[in-house]
Order: structure tokens, then C-alpha cells, then sequence
């Protein structure tokens, strides 16, 4: 063999070699029965045993193909194109909060110093359960009106009975049996008005009986919980002394089994929005779970900066696993779903010039590159509009992997 044709043959193999190596796969571009594959390029298989290359067919820039040996077809996942129902949502972002609907502050009903506290921060309560005491003179003051009402209505409670048995006798005259009777039922309004107050304390039949009877006032007044649910905030401590309504509140109480999500809307978005829509919400802190909600409030005012709406939606949280704070994404359906072909994530190649395609198989060993039009992307799937038909035999995977083998190979 001459030198020259020598020399040429081995760097071919060399060259042929190289590009095995390098992408793993051995390419045949065009492989001259596939059209627009390989238009223009010259045939390396000829070049390799030192033949003129063959004139490749004429195809247009669009149409790419790729040919894999069978065991090279095995490194890629070929499958019908399936259909796949894509629902019509629309998202947002937000963040969560408590269910102010469902959350409390707990103040002291009258004033006082606090003596000892029950709950903390975070503890989950029960209605009617203890959270502090305070020693309060007001209630002493209305224990002790009720022991001197309770003593007076005794004592009228005898004198009228003694009148009347006088006034039986003629002992003492009509006038005097009713004003006695008069300051009996005074005494028994006061009695009845001295209970009355102390009930506004939280003090029972029973605690009030036990007051009269041991002539006994006790200024401990405890601060129940109004409602069943989790201590979100506590800003006591013994010994401070606290008012009716002076901020900041005691303690807080809050029913965490539902949170609220509050989003902004884009207000193009506006119109699609109605009150009870179903709305599944995610949090960064539980990736892949979804939040079932409903929206339960739509702002009456257009932000003039965001121009965004503020939309808020009930979230339900039986295992009080939401916390106030939490960043959340909103999505929530405004039209009926629709069927349409779907490929997956890893199947689809954003081109340099910002449009989309796909690899199908034509054959048994070859791809060809197809541009398409996607929609929606849900379920780790992209919707097709336009470029694919149901059914067609397409590449799920490996599709970057293909263009960058395409690229090389054609250089």
C-alpha cells in the first residue's frame, strides 16, 4: 500500500476511534436510507477504507436523524406516547399563617398579679384548662360582698318570719310585717346580685356555698382557656401584674387543626377565583406532599403596586404539621381538564433558538428529531399541542444525551 493511502486509512481509525470513546455510542448519520440525515456530510465509512464519499440525500435543516446499533438502542427507553389528562390550574405563591377565625387571646379578666403560670409556649390545651392564676383584689372584694349579703339575708330572712307570727298574735301591726318582708327581699336581691358577680369571676354554685358557709374569701383567680387548641404565644410571668385588655395578652390559644394560606393573585387571574374552590397547597418543608384546601376569601382591593389580589384558602392539618411563616405554592383548578399526548420530562430538549423537541423512533435503530409545541407540565410530564400524535413510539429519556451526539457527530 502506498504511504499516503497508508497514512490516511490509520488516522481515520484514529478519528473513528476517538469518537467512540468520547460519547459511547458509535453514530451513523443519515446512514444514507434515512432522509435529511446527514445532508451534506460526507460518508466517514468511506473515508475510513479510503473510498470517495458518497453523495448524502437532500433533506431540510429540520429533519435530524441518528442510527444506533441494537445494543446502543438498549441504553434508551423507546414507548408509545401515552395520553395523559392535564388540568387547567393556576399558581400562586403565599405563605401560611394561623386560622385568626380560630384564635384567641387570653387576657386577664380583671386586674391583678400574676401568681403561677400552667401552660407555656407550644403546649397543646384543652378547653376550661388552667393557664395561670393571679391574685386579684376585685374578687376578694366580691366574696366579700357575698358573705355580708348571704348575713343580711339571714337576718331579715328570721326577722320577717318572727313578724308574722307577732302579727298573728296582733304583736305588731301591718305596717311593721311589711316592711319587714320589704328589707327581706332586698337582702335576697343583693344576695342573688352578690352571686351574679361572682360568677363573672368563674366561681361555681358550689365554691360560692363553700364561701358562705366558712366565712372564708380567697383572692386566687384562675384564667382558663377558652378553647381546645395549641399555646401559639406567652407573654406572663409571676409577679407581673396585668389589665383587662393591655397588650400584649397573657397567653394565646390557637385551633391549629386548620391554617390558613394566604396568596397573591395575579389579578388576571381575579376572575377564575370563586369562594369553596378546591385548592392543593405544598410547602418547602414537606417536599412532594400536597395540602388539601379551599379558598375561603377573596380580597375586595387590586394591590395598585403587585397588582395582585390576596386570596385566602382554609387548609386542613389534622397532624398539626403547618407552622406560621412557611413559604407555599398555591395551585387551584379553573377549567376541565384535557387529554392530550404527554412525554416525559427527561424526553424533551429545549433547542438554542428556545423551541422544543422530541427523538422518534422511525425503526427499529433509528431516531429522528422532531420539533414540537408543549403545553402544560404537570406530573413530571409535558403536555404536546402540536408534533406528536397519541401512540407514536418516542424516546422517554436520554434525549439531551441524543442532541449533544447529534451535535458532535455532525461537527
Amino acid at each position: 500500500m502506498p504511504i499516503d493511502k497508508k497514512s490516511a486509512a490509520i488516522g481515520a481509525a484514529i478519528a473513528a476511534a476517538a469518537l467512540t470513546l468520547a460519547f459511547g455510542l458509535f453514530l451513523v448519520i443519515g446512514g444514507g436510507s434515512s432522509p435529511g440525515a446527514g445532508a451534506g456530510k460526507p460518508d466517514r465509512s468511506a473515508v475510513a477504507a479510503g473510498k470517495p464519499p458518497a453523495p448524502g440525500p437532500v433533506a431540510s435543516a429540520a429533519a435530524h436523524s441518528i442510527e444506533l446499533s441494537p445494543q446502543e438502542m438498549q441504553k434508551f427507553k423507546v414507548a408509545p406516547a401515552a395520553e395523559h389528562e392535564f388540568s387547567v390550574e393556576r399558581e400562586a405563591v403565599g405563605s401560611i399563617d394561623f386560622n385568626q377565625e380560630l384564635s384567641v387571646t387570653v387576657f386577664a379578666p380583671f386586674p391583678g398579679r400574676i401568681i403561677s403560670l400552667f401552660a407555656k409556649a407550644g403546649d397543646d390545651v384543652r378547653k376550661g384548662a388552667m393557664l395561670f392564676t393571679l391574685d386579684s383584689p376585685d374578687l376578694l372584694e366580691a366574696e366579700s360582698k357575698l358573705i355580708a349579703a348571704a348575713g343580711t339575708l339571714n337576718v331579715t330572712t328570721r326577722a320577717l318570719a318572727r313578724a308574722r307570727q307577732l302579727f298573728d298574735v296582733q304583736g305588731v301591726s301591718q305596717k311593721d310585717l311589711d316592711q319587714a318582708a320589704a328589707d327581706q327581699q332586698a337582702a335576697e336581691g343583693a344576695m342573688k346580685a352578690a352571686r351574679d358577680a361572682l360568677r363573672i369571676f368563674g366561681k361555681s354554685d358550689g365554691e360560692m356555698d363553700r364561701v358562705v358557709a366558712e366565712r372564708r374569701v380567697d383572692s386566687v383567680l384562675a384564667v382558663h382557656s377558652p378553647i381546645s387548641g395549641r399555646v401559639t404565644a406567652r407573654n406572663a410571668a409571676p409577679g407581673l401584674y396585668v389589665q383587662p385588655g393591655a397588650a400584649p395578652a397573657p397567653f394565646a390559644v390557637a385551633d391549629v387543626t386548620t391554617m390558613w394560606m394566604i396568596a397573591n393573585v395575579a389579578e388576571t387571574d381575579f376572575p377564575l377565583l370563586r369562594i369553596g374552590q378546591p385548592v392543593d397547597v405544598e410547602v418547602k418543608a414537606y417536599p412532594g406532599r400536597t395540602f388539601h384546601a379551599k379558598v375561603v376569601n377573596i380580597g375586595a382591593a387590586v394591590d395598585a403596586t403587585t397588582h395582585r389580589v390576596l386570596v385566602r384558602s382554609e387548609v386542613r392539618d389534622p397532624h398539626h404539621e403547618l407552622r406560621p411563616g412557611m413559604f407555599a405554592t398555591f395551585q387551584i383548578r379553573t377549567g376541565r381538564a384535557v387529554r392530550s399526548p404527554a412525554v416525559p420530562f427527561s424526553g424533551v430538549v429545549r433547542e438554542s433558538d428556545g423551541s422544543m423537541s422530541v427523538w422518534v423512533a422511525a425503526d427499529g435503530r433509528r431516531l429522528v428529531r422532531r420539533t414540537v409545541k408543549v403545553g402544560m407540565q404537570q406530573d413530571g410530564l409535558h403536555q404536546i399541542l402540536e408534533g406528536l400524535r397519541p401512540g407514536e413510539p418516542v424516546a422517554t429519556d436520554g434525549a439531551l444525551l441524543l442532541n449533544n451526539a447529534l451535535t458532535a457527530a455532525s461537527r
